[in-house]
């Protein structure tokens, strides 16, 4: 009996595997007429809440590289003995079983192609691919499939009843930053929609720790970031950011251009939340974010920084009798505003030296900081 079982184990594995390898094979296999559709992002039946980047799972890591031998793990038979000729032909085969998937996984078949549709059933035979999986270009290529299904409204409610969203969840706990990165963008994909952002609330603190401790401007750290500001599209779940508002504006400081866009989308959303208003007078900003204002930086980036300010300035309301030196520290942001006419007047005493456009801003900022913000009976 015990050895029937054995059997019935084995036969029922390689049966789950075989299925979840085919309904990848259709996922990846993609066709060349449709790839600069998926490059594009291309046009689809998408629930689109907010700012949800990569619901087309169409945001790829520039690391993946085919020529480079280090990014994926080549898994070779125990029969591929090497100094043999029969070895050396396993060998072989397996980096060719290898490199054909990465190449798969860089096809990214369109989510357009009906082709790319999978039933529960092969959703289900996915998931417990991902599930079982260590090897990371099978995982990569799994996370590549649900993520092409997870851009359609009907198939994020399947993934979450198949189970889905804690099993994607588990990889975050993983060390390759390919395979993190490919399932952050599930999960965003996933997020969007009202229900599985009530589930995934309880990995925000991971995944905000691991956007903040991660290289910076990593596709890890951008995957992230973009996660985090699909679940704050709603004011339920910004709390939880709360002690995470100085990270981000380092982030911001220290980041490149496509990290300081993606995290002043993030920071808009907070701002326009009356209840974080405070969050984020009291969050700590580098010094070097005044430095952002008199030399040559991207003017959309200036630009959006101001409406983020903005926004915190609309939602203040001084209390009665409120003593300021007990709530916000010497380098919060809240100092940082009321020193900020330093910043405005090398801006528009410089002429040549900023867009026309940021001066107007700049000035009617000031203008509205020492009206609303600072009026004379707080100094």
């Amino acid at each position: 009996m015990g050895y029937a079982r054995k059997v019935g184990w084995v036969t029922a594995g390689l049966v789950i595997g075989a299925g979840a390898c085919y309904c990848i094979y259709r996922l990846t296999r993609g066709r060349k007429q449709n790839k600069e559709k998926m490059a594009e992002g291309g046009s689809g039946d998408v629930d689109d809440v907010g700012d949800c980047p990569g619901a087309r799972y169409n945001d790829w890591s520039d690391d993946d590289d085919d020529n480079s031998e280090n990014k994926g793990i080549v898994w070779y038979p125990p029969w591929a003995r090497i100094g043999t000729e029969a070895g050396t032909r396993a060998r072989a085969r397996a980096r060719a079983r290898a490199t054909r998937a990465r190449r798969a996984v860089q096809k990214r078949a369109s989510p357009n192609s009906d082709d790319t549709v999978l039933s529960p059933q092969e959703l289900q035979k996915v998931l417990c691919l991902v599930e079982m999986s260590e090897k990371p270009y099978i995982l990569e290529a799994a996370l590549i499939a649900l993520g092409n299904n997870a851009a359609y409204a009907f198939n994020r409610d399947i993934i979450r009843d198949l189970g889905g969203l804690p099993i994607v969840a588990k990889i975050l706990n993983t060390r390759d930053p390919i395979v993190k990165e490919k399932a952050l963008i599930v999960l965003n994909n996933l997020s969007v929609n009202a229900e599985n952002q009530r589930r995934l609330k309880i990995y925000m603190n991971q995944v905000c720790d691991d956007t903040v401790t991660s290289r910076l401007n990593s596709s890890v750290q951008l995957a992230g970031l973009r996660l985090l500001t699909n679940m704050t599209v709603t004011n339920e779940y910004q709390h939880m950011l709360a002690n995470s508002v100085s990270d981000f504006f380092r982030l911001f400081s220290a980041g490149n251009e496509e990290t300081k866009f993606q995290v002043l989308k993030l920071l808009l959303n907070l701002a326009e939340n009356p209840a974080m208003t405070r969050e984020l007078l009291r969050a700590q900003v580098p010094s070097s974010l005044g430095s952002l204002f008199h030399k040559k930086e991207n003017k959309e980036v200036i630009l959006k920084l101001l409406v983020v300010f903005e926004n915190i300035i609309d939602n203040f309301k001084w209390e009665e009798d409120e003593p300021t030196q007990n709530q916000f520290s010497e380098g919060s942001l809240f100092c940082f505003l009321k020193e900020f006419q330093v910043c405005a007047d090398k801006i528009l005493g410089i002429e040549s030296h900023q867009d026309f456009l940021v001066k107007v801003k700049v000035g009617k900022f000031t203008a509205k900081l020492a009206e609303h913000m600072f009026p004379k009976s707080q100094e």
